[in-house]
C-alpha cells in the first residue's frame, strides 16, 4: 500500500479483482421486482454515548440461508462489551423497551413492530454479590444468581398488541470458560419457538461489526498504509434476533407480491430528560430477589412518567455516525423515519455528504458532483428505476404490487427485497461485487459496510465501477468471529480480555496478543506474584467452588 501525503493525488494500488466489480444493472435485477412493477452505529450520538444500554449498534435483514421461506432481523445493543466486565457484566435495561420494526408500505410508520422487555431476577442479593456462584450448566441452574427473562408482544399498523411469548429466558453474559465451560449449550436454551412459526433469540454475542476506527483520525493521517486493525474485535454485544415466516411481514400477507420490506430498530425510554441511571442497580432497577421480580421501572426526571420516548433509532449502518451533523445527531435519534424527509438539513447532507469532501482533502480524489440523488436512493427511498439515476429496480417499497404509491415518503430506514434468495457464494461487498442478496438490499452479517458505502460516497453506485485509490476499504474485511450457520447466526461471545496486547506487556509475558476468547478456547495462566490479595482471594474461591462442584458430581 502506498504511504500518501495529504493533499496528494497519487492513487493506491487497485485490488485485482475490481475489474469484475459492478454495480447492479437492469439485466441482473429485471426478475426481482413484483411483476407489475417489471450504519452501525456504535456511540453515534451525544447523548446515547451516555446511555449504553439502550445504544442500538447495528440492524441486519436478510432472507434465512437454511431456511428461505423465512426472514431474519437482527438487532445488537451496548457496544464495546469488554468480555471481563464483571460483577456485574452486561444485562439488558429493564426501564427500557427494545423494538424491530417494519415498514411495509413505505409510509415511514411501522405496520409490525416487535417488542422486548426485560426484568431481572436475582436469587440472592442480600448476601451475593457475584454473577454466578459455581459453574453454570443450563439457564435454571441454581448457581446462575442473576438472570434476565423478557416478555415479547407484536402491534399491528393499527396499534393492536398481541403477547407472544413471557418470561422468556435470557443468554447470560459469558462469564468465562471456568463459569460456563458450554456457553455453547446456554445459547442453544435461550433461542424459543414463536407461536405461529417462527423462532427468537435475546442474549450476548461477538459483536459482528467490523471496521478500523482510527478513519476518525483525520482518514488514517493520511497514510493508507495504517489501516487494517479490527478495532471491535474481542468485543461483546447484546443480541435480539428474530426469524419469521416472510408472508409476516410483507404487505397484505404476500410477499411474492410485495416482497420488499423496510427494517429499523428503536429503544424507548419513560418520560423526559432520560438517563441511563435506573438501570444501574439501587433504585429504579427493577430487580427482586429470591428468584421474583417486578415490572420496570422509570429512569427518568420529570415529564410524565407513563410516556415512552424513543431514544435511539437505528437503520442504515454508519447514517448518523457519518452522514448526519453533530447538531442533529440526538434529535435523529428521537425522529420517526416517516418525518426524516421533513428534516431539510440532514435530507441536505445526504444529497452533498461530509465524507467525499474530506477524502478529496486529505487524498485528492475528487469528491462527485452533487446533489447525491443516488445517496438518497441508497438510504431513504430504496432503489429503483423511478427513484433516481441508480436504473434499477430493487429494494424501494414503490415495487410492492399492492403499494399506494402516493402515501411513500422518503425515509431512513434498511430496505431488503425478500425475492432476493440467499447467495450461494455470498460477496462481502454486496450489490456492488454483485451479489444482491448483500447490502443495500438489506445486511448480512458478514457484509462489508465500511467499504461499501465508502464506495457509495465517492459515486461507484451511478458509475458502475469501483474507485481503485479505495478499493481496499478500511483493509478490514470480515467480522473478528464468523457467523454461525443456523439461528441466531451471531457468533458466540468473547471470554478473554480484549487489552491483552503486546503494547500493554513489552516484555512479552502474559497479555501478549489479542485475547478475545470464545467459551471453550484456552486461557493464560496468570502467576501468582503478579496478583494482589484481592484477586487471590477470588481465585481462592473459584478453586473451592470447582472442588465443591466435583464433590456432587
Amino acid at each position: 500500500m502506498l504511504r500518501r501525503r495529504p493533499g496528494s493525488r497519487r492513487a493506491e494500488r487497485t485490488l485485482a479483482a475490481t475489474g469484475a466489480l459492478g454495480l447492479l444493472t437492469a439485466a441482473a435485477v429485471a426478475g426481482l421486482a413484483p411483476a407489475t412493477s417489471s450504519a452501525s452505529s456504535h456511540r453515534e450520538a451525544p447523548l446515547i454515548a451516555g446511555d449504553p444500554r439502550a445504544d442500538n449498534t447495528d440492524v441486519y435483514a436478510f432472507t434465512s440461508p437454511d431456511k428461505p421461506d423465512t426472514v431474519t432481523l437482527v438487532s445488537n445493543w451496548l457496544p464495546f462489551q469488554e468480555p471481563n466486565g464483571g460483577p456485574n457484566f452486561y444485562p439488558f435495561a429493564n426501564d427500557a423497551r427494545y423494538n424491530i420494526k417494519i415498514d411495509a408500505d413505505g409510509n415511514g410508520k411501522p405496520d409490525t413492530t416487535y417488542t422486548w422487555e426485560f426484568t431481572d431476577r436475582i436469587r440472592d442479593d442480600a448476601n451475593q454479590f457475584l454473577y454466578n456462584t459455581g459453574v453454570v450448566e443450563s439457564l435454571d441452574d441454581k448457581d446462575l444468581n442473576f438472570r434476565q427473562t423478557y416478555s415479547l408482544k407484536v402491534t399491528d399498523s393499527r396499534g393492536n398488541t398481541k403477547t407472544l411469548l413471557k418470561d422468556a429466558p435470557v443468554a447470560p453474559s459469558n462469564v468465562g470458560r471456568a463459569s460456563m465451560p458450554d456457553y455453547a449449550s446456554l445459547r442453544k436454551e435461550a433461542v424459543v419457538p414463536l407461536p405461529g412459526g417462527g423462532q427468537t433469540f435475546a442474549g450476548q454475542a461477538s459483536d459482528p461489526f467490523f471496521l478500523d476506527l482510527r478513519i476518525f483520525d483525520l482518514l488514517y493521517g493520511g497514510d493508507l498504509s495504517k489501516r487494517g486493525h479490527n478495532t471491535l474485535a474481542g468485543y461483546n454485544v447484546n443480541t435480539l434476533a428474530i426469524q419469521v415466516p416472510k408472508s409476516t411481514l410483507a404487505l397484505k400477507g404476500d410477499a411474492k407480491r410485495n416482497p420488499v420490506i423496510g427494517v429499523w430498530s428503536t429503544t424507548d425510554r419513560r418520560g423526559a430528560n432520560v438517563t441511563g441511571a435506573g438501570s444501574k442497580g439501587g433504585e429504579g432497577t427493577g430487580a427482586q430477589s429470591d428468584g421474583k421480580a417486578t415490572g420496570p421501572k422509570t429512569a427518568a426526571r420529570g415529564g410524565n412518567t407513563d410516556d415512552w420516548r424513543q431514544v435511539s433509532r437505528l437503520g442504515n449502518p454508519l447514517v448518523n455516525e457519518v452522514v448526519v451533523p453533530l447538531k442533529f445527531k440526538d434529535a435523529f435519534n428521537a425522529l420517526t423515519p416517516d418525518k426524516d424527509a421533513s428534516v431539510t438539513p440532514v435530507v441536505d447532507k445526504v444529497k452533498d455528504p461530509i465524507v467525499p469532501k474530506l477524502i478529496e482533502k486529505i487524498y485528492g480524489i475528487p469528491a462527485p458532483a452533487t446533489p447525491r440523488n443516488d445517496l438518497v436512493e441508497i438510504f431513504l427511498t430504496g432503489i429503483c428505476k423511478e427513484c433516481g439515476p441508480i436504473k434499477a429496480d430493487l429494494n424501494s417499497q414503490r415495487l410492492n404490487a399492492d403499494v399506494d404509491k402516493a402515501s411513500v415518503v422518503p425515509a431512513e430506514m434498511l430496505r431488503l427485497n425478500m425475492s432476493v434468495p440467499p447467495a450461494a457464494k455470498p460477496n462481502r461487498l454486496g450489490v456492488l461485487g454483485n451479489d444482491l442478496a448483500g447490502f443495500p438490499n438489506g445486511r448480512r452479517l458478514n457484509d462489508d459496510v465500511v467499504d461499501i458505502e465508502l464506495q457509495a460516497l465517492e459515486g461507484a453506485a451511478q458509475t458502475g465501477k469501483i474507485v481503485p485509490a479505495l478499493a481496499a476499504g478500511d483493509a478490514v474485511d470480515t467480522p473478528y468471529r464468523q457467523p454461525s450457520d443456523t439461528f441466531p447466526y451471531v457468533a458466540l461471545p468473547n471470554s478473554a480480555a480484549v487489552n491483552q496486547a503486546d503494547s500493554l506487556r513489552p516484555d512479552g509475558g502474559v497479555g501478549a496478543g489479542l485475547g478475545g476468547l470464545a467459551s471453550g478456547d484456552g486461557f493464560p495462566v496468570v502467576p501468582v506474584t503478579a496478583l494482589g490479595g484481592g484477586a487471590l482471594l477470588a481465585c481462592a474461591g473459584v478453586l473451592a467452588l470447582r472442588r465443591r462442584r466435583a464433590g456432587q458430581a
